[in-house]
């Protein structure tokens, strides 16, 4: 990720260096009368790191927040689900055993996106059953997945954040978040403590948007029918800003508004949580 804040300001040369042992796995130092802070490591995702580097950053706020150092390895790639889904298996492990070895020394492996989460967490021990000398490390691996407001909420205990924002907003729960890891209530119950901000739940909040990784290229015509539906509800709340947990969706939710000339503005949830909204919506310009 660049070296900018989420909220639009130069990050000072003190913090680009701090991010910077962050990215290079490095941990502050500690004494003796450190309280014990746990490890984590950040897994960015690919979209994240390429295209809203502010998610990250409100990732690393709200888990510092949450009592854990933040560190972001930098041998890091891609969760693999891309290569696994269209069924390129010998890739994918590939993939697989290089994040394993990248983050298995943390106490918590922890990303801001449902569907990356669930492909390390659910998907990883799988592709290596049977296999004698990864499976136990992909099952070990995979116990300390978590995706980021589950952490906060579940793993935490966190209650409430110190953050504003004014006006409206809906929430779609993206389909690995919600149906492979649990993930609905935890950003609702952080959501309603946002000074300012007034939920208007989504109809049909559960549905696919149509994004669903390859599938939006490989059926466009299909998955464009499904966001035009999405897209359909999410006016109808009359929300002014649409949010979600995986920025994969986030983006095909807000190409298909921008495309129909709505005023929707869009954003990930860690964003707000973290009050990191100054800069500009997903899709929108600076």
């Amino acid at each position: 990720m660049p070296d900018q804040q989420g909220n639009g300001k130069s990050v000072s040369s003190d913090e680009q260096s701090g991010f910077q042992e962050q990215r290079s796995g490095k941990a502050p130092a500690m004494n003796d009368q450190t309280p014990f802070r746990p490890r984590v490591g950040l897994f960015v995702t690919c979209l994240v790191d390429l295209f809203r580097p502010t998610i990250g950053f409100a990732a690393v706020k709200l888990i510092e927040e949450a009592g854990c150092t933040v560190e972001v390895p930098s041998a890091q790639t891609c969760c693999g689900q891309p290569a696994y889904n269209s069924g390129d298996r010998a890739d994918t492990k590939a993939i697989a055993k290089n994040t394993i070895k990248a983050f298995e020394e943390y106490d918590y492996v922890v990303a801001p996106s449902g569907s990356c989460a669930g492909m390390l967490k659910k998907h990883y021990p799988a592709l290596f059953k049977g296999d004698a000398k990864w499976e136990a490390r992909a099952v070990d691996f995979a116990g300390k997945v978590h995706e980021l407001v589950s952490f906060l909420v579940d793993v935490r205990g966190m209650q409430s954040v110190a953050a504003r924002f004014e006006g409206q907003v809906t929430y779609h729960d993206s389909c690995s978040g919600l149906r492979e890891l649990g993930v609905r209530a935890q950003p609702r119950a952080l959501l309603s403590t946002v000074e300012g901000l007034k939920l208007k739940e989504l109809k049909e909040a559960d549905v696919c948007c149509g994004f669903g990784g390859t599938f939006c290229v490989k059926y466009p015509d299909i998955s464009n029918g499904i966001v035009e539906k999405k897209t359909e509800r999410i006016e109808e709340t009359g929300a002014a800003t649409l949010l979600a947990g995986d920025l994969g969706c986030l983006m095909n939710m807000a190409g298909k508004l921008k495309r129909e000339g709505s005023a929707v503005e869009t954003r990930h949830v860690a964003e707000v949580l973290a009050g990191m909204t100054d800069g500009p919506p997903i899709g929108g310009r600076g």
